[in-house]
């Protein structure tokens, strides 16, 4: 059994054994340069043999930083969204910073709280695909900062934006179904506050003028599997030959509702998603859908975050990124 009694070897010791004061042991364990070579070795060389390690807290305090960042997301059972928090942490522990991360599960007013929170324990704070209005941000994110933000932009010249033109993707979609043959296309929504979804109806507006011969429903749906099940009945009797989904985790949601009821994709009916997520590929069919570049996301937004932790005057330009199709066997000619 372990000896419960025994002292933790603390900064004193090490000064003991070294020689120096603790402000020197300090100084060496916070990484500060100025220390002479000889004095720092002898300390790092107590600290090993006496297996020091530093207090976390007392070295956050001196260094005036936690080496933490947070991450607030709507939904964590999105995959997608799984996907850029995963990017993220693994860029961000490559130079040795941790991330906290938060769900606000698609609830809007909880964002500001818990981002404030995240603010006030981390370094800096990423905001990814908030569902808060365009107002509600542009008052939060001054008191944030430094700030990234994920799929939506601030007027903040000093808030660094990365954000997919879903408006583009969408078109995209309604054209491949255009191409098939389809004339009657539903648009399956996403939630309400989504302003990814906003974008997407935008770019639909834009796609029914290009191709007027269209015509385009619109369904309530969601951004969830059971979202995408419970809106099989809607949509298996709204007419449309084409639909196009929100994202992936609805569409694959829809796939099941509509096997269910016998209704084959995509000799009945042709489904698209949006994201291509990684297992989008194995859906029977697989499904036809939008890939945004979510690696991309991760990465570069903790390398704009610490740009930022680390540059006072960072100016960072917003990073757009544009989806590109993958088709596969969820969308065909419809039936003659």
């Amino acid at each position: 059994m372990a000896d419960r009694s025994r002292r933790r070897v603390g900064i004193g010791d090490v000064a003991a054994r070294a020689g120096v004061s603790h402000a020197t042991v300090s100084r060496v364990m916070n990484g500060n340069t100025t220390v002479n070579a000889s004095i720092a070795q002898r300390v790092q060389a107590a600290a090993a043999e006496l297996k020091y390690k530093p207090n976390p807290v007392g070295r956050s305090l001196a260094l005036g930083k936690t080496e933490t960042i947070g991450i607030v997301v709507p939904d964590l059972s999105n995959p997608t969204f799984q996907s850029i928090l995963r990017d993220v942490s693994i860029a961000a522990a490559r130079d040795g910073y941790r991330v906290l991360i938060a769900d606000s599960s698609e609830v809007s007013s909880e964002e500001a709280i818990l981002a404030g929170e995240a603010r006030r324990r981390c370094d800096g704070v990423v905001l990814c695909a908030p569902r808060m209005s365009q107002d509600e941000l542009e008052e939060l994110a001054p008191t944030l900062h430094p700030l990234v933000l994920i799929n939506r932009t601030t007027e903040l010249s000093s808030t660094p934006s990365l954000v997919v033109d879903y408006g583009h993707g969408i078109q995209k979609l309604g054209a491949h179904l255009v191409e098939l043959g389809h004339r009657r296309i539903a648009y399956l929504t996403g939630p309400e506050r989504s302003a990814s979804n906003v974008q997407r109806l935008r770019g639909l507006e834009k796609f029914v003028q290009d191709y007027p011969e269209v015509e385009l429903q619109v369904i309530p749906g969601g951004n969830t599997y059971d979202a995408g099940n419970e809106a099989s009945d809607a949509v298996a009797s709204c007419g449309a030959t084409g639909i196009l989904v929100f994202n992936d985790v609805a569409a694959m949601g829809l796939l099941h509702g509509l096997s269910e009821r016998g209704i084959r994709v995509p000799e009945d009916l042709s489904i698209t998603g949006y994201d291509d997520m990684p297992f989008a590929r194995y859906t029977m069919p697989g499904l036809t859908t939008a890939a945004v570049p979510i690696t991309q996301l991760g990465s570069l937004a903790w390398r704009r975050m610490r740009e930022h932790i680390t540059q006072a005057n960072a100016q960072s330009p917003t990073d757009h990124f544009e989806p590109h199709l993958e088709i596969r066997g969820s969308t065909a000619p419809p039936k003659a």
